[in-house]
């Protein structure tokens, strides 16, 4: 999660010289390539039943190509600071699906970390100034609170989508290797975007695009589809996935420390406070539990 962070915040050049799609497409195919060799079928895994087949779809549809939509033009149509107030609902979601769908039990000291969790990320979004997007601008002011209610409602399921990628790839886990999981579902988020990527790549001038930017967009695609999958899915495989769920902490702080570190951006007091309760969050559901 706090690499995920790190190239949201750095990978804002490749929105700007790249049309999202595009973006998208040539990052699946690039994390396509590095992970061919994970494709194949370790020896000693069972064969794929249709069901885990199924939950291989859903796990990319949902958590890589609806997400993305449904992020994406649910900020056009609000703000940066609604987005970030939604995804403080993610650790809770996250919570009540893995109860309802995994039947985890969520202990005491879990439930104060979810509490953490959502009040940091959510002190964390407010503090930030409301920025209009260039969708808005382009849309004009006036048509703007129109659309605002579908941006929310796009947001609500981007939260949904988010929170059923860590529930379904906890289900995964029991069955398949993080590589392989890691390598699949990343194939059909390719496959999912193709359409409206080629049609992109058709119309784009390639030629526009300097060597600094083809570099980043090698980091952004092998750490979004290879480095960053990989390590969630091997955490899944030993912990909760309610308790998973509140180390999406880490992308919002990781997020804001770049921007402070690199791009010389300042932290005020509610953002510290944001940071301090967040992490706390993370530290009492890291602590050993004590059994009898």
């Amino acid at each position: 999660m706090a690499l995920v962070g790190s190239y949201v915040a750095l990978s804002k050049p490749l929105a700007a010289a790249l049309p999202v799609f595009l973006l998208a497409w040539l990052r699946f195919g690039i994390g396509a390539v590095a992970m061919l060799h994970w494709l194949k079928k370790p020896m000693n895994e069972a064969p794929m039943t249709t069901k885990t087949k199924q939950l291989v779809f859903l796990e990319s549809f949902l958590g890589n190509f609806l997400f993305s939509i449904c992020m994406l033009f649910g900020v056009s149509l609000t703000s940066a600071v609604s987005a970030g107030v939604s995804m403080a609902a993610i650790p809770a979601v996250v919570a009540l699906m893995s109860w309802a769908f995994l039947r985890e039990r969520i202990t005491p000291r879990i439930g104060i970390s979810i509490a953490c969790a959502v009040v940091g990320i959510g002190l964390l979004s407010l503090s930030k100034q409301e920025l209009a997007t260039p969708i808005q601008q382009a849309l004009g002011s006036d048509l703007v609170p129109n659309y605002a209610w579908l941006g929310n409602v796009l947001l609500v399921g981007a939260v949904l989508c988010e929170a059923a990628y860590a529930v379904i790839g906890k289900k995964l886990t029991g069955v398949l290797a993080p590589r392989r999981i890691s390598a699949l579902i990343n194939l059909w988020g390719f496959a999912l975007v193709s359409p409206m990527g080629l049609w992109m790549a058709l119309r784009f001038d390639f030629a526009s695009v300097t060597s600094g930017t083809w570099l980043l967009l090698v980091f952004y695609a092998l750490a979004a589809s290879v480095w960053t999958v990989w390590l969630w899915m091997t955490g899944l495989k030993t912990v909760a996935a309610a308790q998973a769920g509140i180390f999406t902490v880490m992308l919002p702080i990781s997020a804001a420390l770049v921007g402070v570190l690199v791009l010389g951006e300042r932290l005020n007091t509610t953002q510290m406070l944001a940071f301090g309760v967040a992490l706390l969050g993370i530290v009492l559901a890291t602590l050993p539990v004590r059994t009898r």
